[in-house]
């Protein structure tokens, strides 16, 4: 019988993760990572972890999640708090998610880690997975460099998400990013 890699799949919503797991699940042992000090508001936080555990749980698929430490993303992030959704706040943010998902992956032996983010037409696959190269070669821990939203991967995961009936949010979960967005918005 064939031994599948284990993979390590950084998770930041059930509607983004819901189509991937399911796909990744044919080539690895995934489990999926929720990892999200971004998230500000202790609700939208809750509410987002236990639409994940709700949702694979009844998929089969194991989550386990990351100490929530929103006082230390948002020092993390002091000064960029203007920045545009896509600029350096989000390079900063995804690279402490994906690092904190590397070395949870190489302290439980996982053979690769990676990360959901790629799926969603907001979030820059290319920057992402430069990020996840970089910290790879830091930690030693493979990283599966993606594009989920290639091949309509975004279009199925909506539809899945509307089929399951998923909470969806419109924004990454930083207070900042959604406040530049309802700005723009507005204006």
């Amino acid at each position: 019988m064939e031994v599948k890699p284990r993979l390590l799949l950084h998770v930041c919503c059930a509607p983004c993760a819901v189509y991937i797991a399911p796909e990744l699940e044919k080539d690895y042992q995934v489990c999926l990572f929720f990892y999200n000090p971004n998230i500000n508001i202790p609700e939208e936080y809750d509410k987002r972890k236990e639409e994940v555990e709700k949702t694979f749980a009844s998929l089969g698929i194991e989550v386990i999640t990351g100490e929530y430490n929103w006082e230390e993303w948002e020092e993390s992030v002091r000064g960029l708090e203007n920045q545009p959704e896509g600029g350096k706040r989000c390079e900063v943010c995804f690279n402490m998610r994906l690092m904190q998902t590397a070395l949870t992956a190489g302290e439980r032996g996982y053979d690769l880690f990676g990360t959901v983010l790629t799926v969603t037409p907001r979030k820059n696959a290319r920057l992402i997975n430069s990020i996840g190269e970089k910290i790879s070669k830091e930690t030693g821990v493979p990283y599966l460099v993606s594009d989920f939203k290639k091949k309509d991967g975004f279009k199925k995961s909506a539809e899945i998400s509307r089929q399951l009936n998923l909470y969806r949010q419109n924004y990454c979960g930083c207070t900042f990013g959604k406040n530049n967005r309802e700005i723009k918005q507005n204006s």
